[in-house]
């Protein structure tokens, strides 16, 4: 069977507890009480005056039509393919390239995108962000690659980091190419990137969100938050526990020996990618992968919640292509962790099989979050 359907089936099948799930938080904000996304009359009426205008009409098609759960449960799988494509195309390891695509379709980290209705946001990008990088890498014509890539920021922000990853893939792939070739190749993605910050810089819309933002934190205090939030996220990788729809992390505004600890460690880890470019570059490409898909929600820009899982949506599957590569992991050892993701996946997937479930198991995580509950106590 062709690798990159049987990854997709492997996501379907793993998902089909998802199928029962029901609206959850943010769901409520952005599509049960929000009359904008309920037909095509008032999406189009009010489409210049909003953000995610293609993530808004993905929510009109299940409102009209229904299936939801079965909407994001086929773009998960979609994703699990194009990941396969991708990491085949990069390193010619069809091996590692599906090892990698089954680890990212069965991690329960992906839950929150899946699962959770709203999660959409993260997982539907996905679909045009690595549509884009697979155009790319398979030599297409510059104007398919752009257009996706236009379509992944009309559905997550994001997306703008695609053509730093396209850039990325060029410095760590199988057959680089010339710096020439890169420019001429490149050049329209870096155009309509720094066009979409001027389209940014100018909608009122957002400049408020950013404002709001630097509000309730500074930049300095937001820089020291992120290394706990980043290393919040990178325990949630690998310890496959312990996932929570509202973590409520806090915001630091010192350094502690803790956060030093980290910080050395995160540092170090960006330092192993930066340096192996051209020994392993698909150890390269798995770490600064992970660090740029989390800039955008956490670096500079604050955010009212520090971390969130679903942030780790597309970032784990980097690291778990480079490792696939490097290890020429035995099959026993990628059985037990298929089986363990798999596990865990599930059991997370079933708290979101009722609202007094799912908030139950946050505030037993976060005991001292007043919106859980709260939450809990409205469910």
């Amino acid at each position: 069977m062709n690798p990159a359907l049987l990854a997709a089936i492997v996501a379907a099948l793993a998902y089909l507890p998802s199928l029962g799930g029901v609206f959850h938080f943010d769901d409520y904000n952005v599509i049960v009480h929000y009359p904008t996304v309920h037909s095509w009359q008032t999406l189009f009426e009010r489409w210049g005056g909003g953000v995610r205008p293609l993530l808004k009409a993905s929510y009109t098609f299940n409102w009209i039509f229904g299936g939801f759960s079965l909407f994001n449960v086929a773009i998960h799988a979609l994703n699990a393919a194009l990941l396969y494509l991708v990491g085949e195309a990069l390193f010619r390891d069809r091996r590692a390239a599906f090892v990698a695509a089954i680890l990212f379709a069965l991690h329960p980290a992906a839950t929150e995108a899946v699962t959770y209705i709203s999660g959409r946001s993260s997982s539907l990008m996905a679909v045009f962000y690595l549509g884009a990088m697979l155009a790319y890498l398979r030599r297409m014509h510059w104007s398919v690659s752009t257009v996706l890539f236009l379509l992944a920021v009309a559905t997550r922000e994001t997306a703008v980091t695609l053509p730093a990853a396209l850039l990325l893939c060029e410095l760590c792939r199988y057959d680089p190419i010339s710096w020439k070739e890169i420019v001429r190749r490149q050049w329209p993605h870096w155009a309509l990137l720094c066009a979409g910050a001027v389209f940014l810089l100018f909608n009122q819309r957002y400049f408020d969100l950013i404002a709001y933002g630097y509000g309730e934190r500074s930049l300095a205090d937001n820089l020291i938050t992120q290394v706990g939030g980043i290393s919040f996220l990178a325990l949630r990788l690998i310890s496959l526990q312990d996932y929570n729809i509202d973590p409520a992390l806090p915001t630091l505004t010192e350094w502690t020996d803790a956060l030093r600890f980290q910080a050395s460690l995160l540092l170090v880890l960006f330092l192993l990618g930066v340096t192996n470019i051209r020994q392993r570059p698909w150890i390269a490409f798995g770490i600064l992968w992970f660090f740029l898909q989390l800039s955008p929600t956490n670096s500079i820009v604050p955010r009212l919640d520090v971390a969130n899982d679903r942030q780790l949506y597309l970032a784990c599957w980097g690291l778990f292509l480079g490792i696939a590569v490097q290890l020429h992991v035995p099959r026993i050892v990628t059985a037990i962790l298929v089986g363990l993701f798999a596990i865990a996946s599930i059991a997370r997937q079933l708290d979101y099989r009722s609202e007094i479930v799912l908030w139950e198991s946050s505030v037993a995580l976060a005991p001292w979050n007043a919106r859980g509950h709260n939450n809990l106590g409205y469910a």
